[in-house]
């Protein structure tokens, strides 16, 4: 009995490894956030394995279902839409309860949004902070009151629809000349890099239509 967390390109479709496909071919079946998704992931690479759908909205009453499931299997795949399962992605749950059930869990390495953000945002990457998404409204202004003071490199994950007040509400908590680099739908076609400060971070997504998917990566306090 084995779960493999297996990460699937963010964008381009390229980016997922041999190993990868090697795994989501041998696998009894795959445990994935959208079937749609990831059938078209399969179909691309002529893989021929059935899905079942493992979500956010179903993973608490689905769990021992599927931990029966993977029990009278030799090996099962868990895969989100996009990136590695467990990151900002339903995935925590079911690895621990295998766990806990003294079925192996192995996770791949592979593709994930926060690691390329910070390495090419130039601001410091020898230690950082990873928030996921911000919170909605509950919790956002002592999330940031606390960001202010650390002395690391924080990222976050932003929609596109939240990005422009996430950001005026850092300009008001943590100031206008903290450094922030913003890179939009990486390693897709109109994928971009914004590096500035807060305030002209505002500036730049105020005066555009914001689309896409975000990860924001806010230097530390000098």
């Amino acid at each position: 009995m084995k779960l493999y967390i297996v990460p699937t390109p963010i964008g381009n479709l390229e980016d997922i490894t041999l190993r990868a496909l090697n795994v989501l071919k041998s696998v009894d079946f795959i445990l994935c956030e959208d079937t749609r998704t990831t059938r078209n992931l399969l179909k691309h690479y002529e893989i021929d394995k059935r899905c079942m759908a493992y979500h956010i909205f179903n993973e608490h009453e689905q769990l021992g279902h599927y931990i029966n499931q993977i029990k009278a299997c030799e090996s099962v795949a868990l895969v989100s839409d996009a990136g590695t399962p467990g990151i900002s992605d339903p995935g925590f749950l079911i690895a621990r309860e295998c766990i806990a059930n003294d079925i192996e869990v192995e996770c791949l390495p592979g593709a994930t949004a926060f690691v390329p953000a910070i390495v090419q945002s130039g601001l410091p990457c020898s230690s950082f902070y990873f928030y996921g998404f911000l919170p909605h409204k509950k919790g956002k202004e002592s999330l940031l009151k606390r960001v202010a003071e650390m002395e690391e490199t924080v990222i976050f994950y932003e929609s596109p629809h939240r990005l422009l007040k996430s950001l005026e509400k850092m300009m008001e908590i943590i100031g206008p000349d903290r450094r922030i680099s913003i890179s939009k739908e990486l390693t897709k076609i109109y994928n971009y890099t914004f590096r500035g400060t807060i305030a002209e971070a505002v500036e730049f997504f105020g005066q555009k239509e914001v689309k896409g998917e975000f990860v924001m990566v806010l230097a530390g306090k000098n």
